[in-house]
């Protein structure tokens, strides 16, 4: 099952609420398998989407946990509706949705390479907190898998697609060029860099950055060839800088509109462009109606977002029917995860018999028989078991859609009087 909300059923003011800090994923989803009903989980917490992955043996239970516990983080509350922004999948869907996900074609950029990161993240912080086990294991190395043949086998990814190209794109449309602007960059998240990357490949050529940890902030500037800024000085610095990146995990704004105003005083009203890729927002909301001061955030994004995946319709038809057949195939897989019961307990039945007939045989007729004709005599009964069993198990195990298949297992219960195990 998936419970979460993404930004197509969510403004960010209520995903920005929702959202998980990353350095205390971990023991969210400790909390998460805590629940009585849910015996696997994972958190995909990111810019766009913030959803739980879980196996449940008990459905309803188990998606009322799920949503209070995601109801339960700070600043949710009952007045607020958030819990008519969330959308729920079950079994097949789910993988459907989770392979669409990890191949960006549920992105808010379709084609965008981010999020198969991001899912890797999520999926390796649950299992080092023991949460993961045989079902989102293999759900999630399937993903993985998928969204390879998708970039391989697809044109989906071709070009520059990402938030980040599309922020650069929305730059040239405050200043007509973007030569020896200056950037300031807040925070040292991956998508923060991304867009400073793709700002100077544009001509953007002097770089700030500023970091709570100033360590940080002295690796990245020096990567970009840019200077570092001590968190508590980046304010005197704000009037410098053309183009201003937000992307941290802070949970309060870090730039305040009385803030910009002075820079812009400071600048002689010369315009200023913020990119807020912050979940929590970084910057005041009301610095868009600063005059010369132009604020866009994650949502903002999506007009430019809708001309791309215009360009992509076609790679998009293709990457579905792909993923089409991968459903389908691992749905056959989780089908053929019953059928173990019934193969461990027919082959006990049959172990049974043989150590049974073993003894007597052993304890009579064949009592003075020496030790290395004992094990040969062994090793020949468990080859006969082995080679009988071979065929129904076969059967049993086949990853087919053949209507017979669930009368194979009924009948092997009856036939050698399983039902009782």
């Amino acid at each position: 099952m998936i419970v979460g909300m993404n930004h197509t059923t969510a403004p960010v003011d209520v995903r920005e609420k929702l959202a998980f800090d990353p350095t205390g994923l971990k023991e969210s989803v400790l909390r998460l398998v805590s629940l009585p009903a849910v015996e696997e989980g994972v958190i995909v917490s990111t810019c766009n989407r913030v959803e739980v992955v879980a196996t449940t043996r008990s459905g309803e239970e188990a998606l009322r946990g799920v949503r209070e516990f995601l109801l339960s983080q700070e600043g949710i509350n009952s007045g607020l509706a958030a819990e008519r922004h969330f959308y729920t999948y079950i079994d097949g869907d789910v993988v459907r949705h989770l392979f669409r996900v990890a191949a960006s074609l549920d992105s808010m950029v379709v084609g965008e390479p981010q999020i198969l990161g991001q899912l890797k993240d999520s999926y390796l912080v649950a299992r080092q907190a023991g949460a993961v086990g045989t079902v989102l294991h293999r759900l999630f190395h399937r993903s993985f898998a998928v969204a390879k043949r998708v970039r391989t086998e697809t044109g989906i990814g071709s070009g520059s697609v990402s938030v980040s190209s599309i922020a650069v794109e929305l730059a040239r449309r405050i200043f007509a060029q973007l030569d020896h602007k200056t950037v300031l960059l807040i925070g040292s998240g991956k998508m923060g860099e991304l867009v400073v990357r793709h700002l100077q490949r544009n001509g953007a050529r002097n770089l700030m950055v500023t970091n709570r940890t100033f360590e940080r902030a002295v690796e990245l500037a020096a990567e970009f060839h840019g200077s570092p800024i001590l968190f508590e000085d980046f304010p005197r610095y704000l009037r410098l800088a053309d183009l201003v990146v937000g992307c941290t995990a802070t949970p309060h704004i870090l730039l305040a509109a009385e803030t910009v105003t002075e820079a812009l005083k400071e600048r002689k009203q010369r315009a200023m462009f913020f990119i807020d890729l912050g979940i929590p927002r970084n910057f005041d909301s009301r610095i868009n109606e600063i005059d010369n001061a132009y604020l866009y955030n994650i949502d903002d994004l999506k007009t430019v977002a809708q001309e791309n995946l215009q360009e992509r319709e076609q790679e998009a038809f293709k990457a579905e029917a792909l993923i089409h057949d991968e459903v389908r195939a691992f749905l056959r897989w989780l089908d053929s995860l019953e059928q173990v019961p019934i193969i461990v307990a027919l082959r006990e039945k049959f172990e049974e018999i043989r150590q049974r007939e073993l003894e007597k045989s052993l304890s009579g007729s064949l009592k003075g028989m020496k030790e290395k004709e004992r094990q040969a005599l062994d090793d020949m009964t468990v080859a006969i078991i082995n080679k009988i069993l071979h065929e129904p198990v076969t059967r049993l195990k086949q990853q087919t859609e053949e209507p017979e298949e669930g009368l194979y297992a009924e009948a092997l219960k009856k036939l050698f009087g399983l039902d009782e195990k």
